[in-house]
């Protein structure tokens, strides 16, 4: 009559999880009756054995009372042990797929509820989660934050919508995030692109400069169209910072507002070692994936506005349309876990791991035929670079980072975070330990001794692997990506479409930047490379024909 798991808690004498009545066969009355008062009784003893994962963190005991409010919210949510007639059908893990639960467990289905009074509502939050975002916007400087549980993503698609209305210029780097493009699809925004520095031994792009952007906002205003913001990314994917002081100066003295993708760098504002935060710098608008380097569940990241700028309503009201209104209050529980946990060692967290990948960069750049990005590798212009974000370099080991990702996956079990074609990137976190330090070390070594040979070419390393040229330069559009993702399409052959107008994304990923994009003109330079990191193994995103034997573009 029962689902029967193994739970999670065998020393406790528990040994049976009772999932779901009615789901091995029919029962009766009296039979769905007994179920129920056991899977009362079992669900009871599941929180009880379940409360740790609230009252302790790592070797601290916190008191009910200093409990993050979300946290604590959820917490009261489940002692209620209240009848559950409403979403999700799992019913507090009464339901929970059976071969789920033997790998996580039941607890998670335990605090996956809807909005009930107690938690708050997700859209207009008075309670728990207001104290939530508030003590975060607190904590990171910020006048108002917003939690958000569809990725950085929907943060930057709201910041763009809530900067720029139909036939707005906004000022970006060509290598922004996709979601940029995909924001002007929604608004009706026109780009105007900077074309970020790019570094053909690494094929690495650096960030935006303050000169670009001074550049850019006068080319705008000579052509009678002012710009209604500026959106920089900073840090890169690599960990490469624009100098965001100078660059939101310039935006305010024109009257323009700055947004700042800063997906990679939440971590930023907790070790005095750390690059300058985005808020600390001026910027207007700041996105930040929480999940990425801090300690909240993935898709969990957060928004912070700063000042009047930009109107607030806004901003708000784009939020509402664009985020779920059925939140997990796991992912935002986590949001505001993570920040109590930041709020009591906000300048001695990080200490170990920046000492820890210190020694592991000063091990690694002694290993022969190995590199490590740094900010020699890019103009002057660059004002710091992510010290838990390493780029390793495979060019003198005759490896594309995709082979180079292979052979440490297969042979030492590193999975690396981004792979490019002469290199791969590191994400260092909280979380990284030595013994992961050391398998990397060994790694690294056993590519050193196995594939190292000399190079002869001193200035630009191109192998038979490489890859010569970047992705984009002088960027032609002959219409908005708004015009262009509603316009007739037709589909060609990818090698004969240089010259026609992409009516789709192409887009290696990660790191997610887009090499076409909707509205603008395919260019030879565009299909060489796109070709050369397709046959190294690439994923291509956004691309009807992911092998690229064709491509989708407008019939105008």
């Amino acid at each position: 009559m029962f689902l029967q798991v193994a739970s999670p808690f065998p020393k406790n004498g528990f040994g049976l999880t009772f999932v779901s009545p009615s789901i091995a066969r029919r029962a009766t009355p009296e039979q769905l009756e007994h179920d129920s008062l056991i899977m009362d009784q079992s669900r009871r003893a599941l929180f009880d054995q379940t409360e740790t994962l609230i009252h302790h963190s790592q070797e601290h005991n916190q008191q009910k009372s200093e409990l993050p409010p979300l946290v604590n919210a959820i917490k009261i949510s489940v002692e209620k042990n209240a009848t559950p007639f409403h979403f999700p059908g799992h019913k507090r893990g009464v339901a929970a797929p059976s071969s789920l639960v033997d790998i996580i467990s039941i607890a998670p289905f335990l605090y996956d509820a809807t909005e009930l009074p107690e938690l708050d509502k997700f859209g207009y939050p008075t309670g728990p989660l207001l104290d939530a975002q508030n003590q975060a916007a607190e904590l990171f400087g910020a006048t108002e934050t917003w939690f958000l549980v569809c990725g950085t993503t929907c943060g930057i698609l709201a910041a763009i919508m809530s900067a720029c209305s139909p036939g707005d210029t906004l000022i970006l780097a060509r290598n922004s995030h996709v979601s940029a493009t995909s924001a002007m699809v929604l608004c009706g925004a026109i780009p105007r692109y900077i074309v970020p520095e790019h570094n053909l031994e690494w094929d690495i792009a650096g960030g935006v400069t303050p000169s670009q952007v001074k550049m850019a906002i006068q080319e705008s205003e000579k052509e009678g169209k002012r710009a209604a913001a500026v959106f920089v990314t900073s840090p890169t994917y690599n960990g490469v910072c624009s100098n965001l002081s100078e660059i939101s100066q310039i935006c305010h003295f024109h009257g323009i507002p700055l947004i700042v993708d800063e997906a990679h760098g939440a971590h930023f504002k907790f070790h005095p070692n750390m690059p300058k935060t985005a808020l600390s710098q001026g910027a207007d608008l700041v996105i930040q994936s929480t999940h990425k380097v801090l300690c909240s569940f993935s898709q969990s990241s957060m928004l912070h506005l700063s000042g009047n700028r930009i109107d607030r309503d806004r901003v708000h009201k784009c939020l509402q349309s664009l985020q779920t209104t059925s939140p997990n209050w796991l992912l935002l529980a986590s949001l505001d876990a993570t920040r109590d946990e930041l709020s009591k060692n906000p300048n001695t967290l990080f200490n170990e791991v920046m000492e820890l990948v210190q020694e592991v960069k000063e091990v690694i750049i002694h290993i022969p035929g190995i590199s490590l990005l740094d900010l020699s590798s890019f103009s002057n212009n660059f004002s710091s670079i992510d010290p838990l974000r390493m780029t390793i370099g495979t060019q003198q080991l005759g490896l594309s980072g995709f082979q180079a990702y292979d052979i440490l996956s297969t042979s030492h079990g590193i999975e690396p975070e981004l792979i490019g074609t002469k290199s791969f990137t590191l994400a260092v976190s909280l979380g990284t330990t030595k013994e992961h330090s050391k398998r990397l070390v060994k790694g690294l070594k056993y590519l050193s001794t196995n594939f190292l040979r000399e190079i002869k070419m001193k200035r630009k390393i191109i192998d038979d692997n490489g890859i010569e040229g970047v992705p984009f330069g002088e960027v032609y559009m002959t219409c908005t990506p708004r015009e262009a993702f509603f316009a007739r399409k037709k589909i060609v052959i990818f090698e004969e479409s240089i010259g026609e107008v992409c009516g789709e994304f192409i887009c290696p990923f990660p790191p997610g930047i887009p090499v076409l994009i909707p509205g603008e003109v395919i260019t030879k330079r565009a299909v060489d490379y796109l070709i050369q990191v397709r046959d190294q193994g690439a994923f291509l995103k956004g691309a009807a024909d992911p092998l690229l034997a064709s491509v989708v573009v407008c019939d105008f």
